[in-house]
C-alpha cells in the first residue's frame, strides 16, 4: 500500500500536459512565484466536508473535473468508495462522490487526464489486494461512468503514472505492481493496449511509486521506480522503449531501502532533475528509514548527498515532494509521515532549500501545529485562486488536512 507525484523538465518535455502532472503526484511551484516567505493556515474544518475527514485516504489527484475553471480533487480510499471533492472557486469543497461509481476497492493510486480526447478529464485508479483497476470517463460536467473494460490488465498494483510515451499526443498509463510493471498505450480514444513486453524490461519488484522525467536531458521521458528495495532508473531509447540502467546511474544503499515515494525536481538550479526517495520501514526488515537526496550530474548519473545536504530523519515518510513552499524560486521538500506502525499521527515536515540544494528542517516556520496525520500523499495547487500554492494532505485513517498559503 502506497500512494503515488511534476517535475521541472527541459523545454521539449514540458509539452507533457499539465493535467498529467496534476494527476501523478505533487505539483512543483518554482520560479515565477511572488517573492517573500509564506506561512500556511489550516482551513480543514471550514473548507472540507466532514465525509472526507476520517477515511482511509491513500492518494489524491488534482484537476478541473467539472470544467468550471477551478481545481477539484479525487481521493483514492482504501476499501471504501473513492471521494470526489468539487471546488466552489474559492477553495471550499463539497462532497460530490455520488458522481463517481461507488466501488469499494483497495484503491492505492489515482491519476487524471483526458484519456478519450473529448476535452474533459477522466480518472484512473489502481488497486492492490482486490486487483481490480478502475477507469472512469467524464461526461463533460464532472459526472463519471465506469469504463473499466478498457483496461486490459489486473494486478497487485500500488502505483501509476500518466504521460504520452509514444509521442502521438495521447496519455498512456504505467502501472507499478507486485511483480511485472505494465505499460498501457492509448489508442487515442481512451482504450488501451498492453505493450509491456515490447517496451519495459522484465522485472519482479514490489513497486510503490513511479515518476516520469527527462533525467538525461535528451528530450524524452525516462522512468524512476521506487521499490521495496532496489530502486530503478529506466532510460528511454527515444522511441518509448525502456532499458534498465540503474546499476550505472543510481547509487544503491548497503542497507535495505523501502521507498514509498520517488520525486524529481531541480533542487540546485542547474537545469537537470534531481531525486528524492521518501523511505519507510514497514515490510522490509532492517530498512533504513532515512530519506535520500540524489543530485544529477546533468547526464542522468546521480550522487547521494543525503548526509551532507539533507537532514537525517527517522520518520516513516510515505510521501516526499519537491514544492516551493516559501515562494523564493527554489524547490523545498515536504514529507508526509506515519510513525508508530501507521498508528500515530505525525507532523508533516518542511525542509527549506537554501537555493543550492541544501536543506534545513523548518516545519514550524511554515506549518501550524495542526498539520499532523498519517500522511500518505501531498497535493500542491492553487485551490483558492489567489496565485499561490496551497496543500491538500491525504491521511490514512486520520484527518485529511487542507492548508491555505497566507503570504
Amino acid at each position: 500500500m502506497a500512494p503515488l507525484a511534476p517535475t521541472l523538465l527541459p523545454t521539449l518535455v514540458t509539452a507533457v500536459w499539465t493535467v498529467f502532472v496534476l494527476g501523478c503526484g505533487s505539483t512543483d511551484f518554482g520560479p515565477g512565484q511572488s517573492g517573500g516567505s509564506a506561512t500556511f493556515e489550516d482551513v480543514t474544518a471550514a473548507n472540507l466536508p466532514a465525509a472526507v475527514l476520517t477515511g482511509l485516504s491513500m492518494d489524491a489527484a488534482v484537476g478541473d473535473l467539472d470544467g468550471d475553471g477551478d481545481l477539484d480533487i479525487v481521493v483514492a480510499q482504501e476499501f471504501a468508495p473513492n471521494t470526489l471533492l468539487l471546488n466552489d472557486g474559492a477553495g471550499a469543497f463539497s462532497n460530490a462522490s455520488a458522481r463517481l461509481p461507488a466501488e469499494a476497492r483497495d484503491s492505492e493510486d489515482v491519476g487524471i487526464a483526458d484519456f478519450d480526447g473529448d476535452g474533459d478529464l477522466d480518472v484512473v485508479v489502481v488497486s492492490e489486494d482486490d486487483m481490480v483497476n478502475e477507469f472512469y470517463l467524464n461526461n463533460g460536467a464532472g459526472a463519471f461512468t465506469d469504463a473499466q473494460s478498457r483496461l486490459p490488465v489486473t494486478g497487485v498494483s500500488n502505483a501509476l503514472a500518466v504521460a504520452d510515451i509514444t509521442g502521438d499526443g495521447f496519455p498512456d498509463i504505467l502501472i507499478g505492481n507486485n511483480g511485472q510493471n505494465v505499460l498501457l498505450v492509448n489508442d487515442g480514444a481512451g482504450s488501451f493496449h498492453d505493450e509491456t513486453d515490447t517496451r519495459l524490461p522484465a522485472g519482479g519488484d514490489l513497486t510503490q511509486d513511479i515518476e516520469f522525467g527527462d533525467v538525461d536531458g535528451d528530450g524524452d521521458l525516462d522512468i524512476l521506480v521506487g521499490n521495496e528495495d532496489n530502486n530503478r532508473l529506466l532510460m528511454n531509447d527515444g522511441s518509448g522503449v525502456f532499458v534498465d540502467e540503474s546499476a550505472a546511474r543510481l547509487p544503491l544503499r548497503v542497507e535495505a531501502e523501502e521507498t514509498r515515494e520517488a520525486d524529481l525536481g531541480d533542487v540546485d538550479g542547474d537545469g537537470d532533475l534531481d531525486i528524492l526517495f521518501a523511505n519507510v520501514q514497514t515490510f522490509v526488515a532492517g530498512a533504513d528509514r532515512a530519506n535520500r537526496l540524489l543530485i544529477n550530474d546533468g547526464t542522468g548519473v546521480f550522487t547521494d548527498v543525503s548526509g551532507d545536504q539533507l537532514p537525517a530523519d527517522q520518520d516513516n515518510s510515505f510521501d516526499g515532494d519537491f514544492i516551493d513552499v516559501d515562494a523564493d524560486g527554489d524547490l523545498d521538500i515536504v514529507t508526509g509521515n506515519a510513525n508508530g506502525n501507521l498508528n500515530t499521527n505525525t507532523p508533516y515536515r518542511v525542509y527549506a532549500n537554501d537555493g543550492t540544494g541544501r536543506f534545513t528542517l523548518e516545519t514550524t516556520t511554515f506549518f501550524p501545529a495542526t498539520a499532523v496525520g498519517r500522511g500518505f500523499d501531498i497535493e500542491a495547487a492553487d485551490f483558492d485562486g489567489d496565485g499561490d500554492v496551497d496543500l491538500y494532505m491525504a491521511s490514512r485513517g486520520s484527518l485529511d488536512v487542507l492548508l491555505f498559503n497566507s503570504p
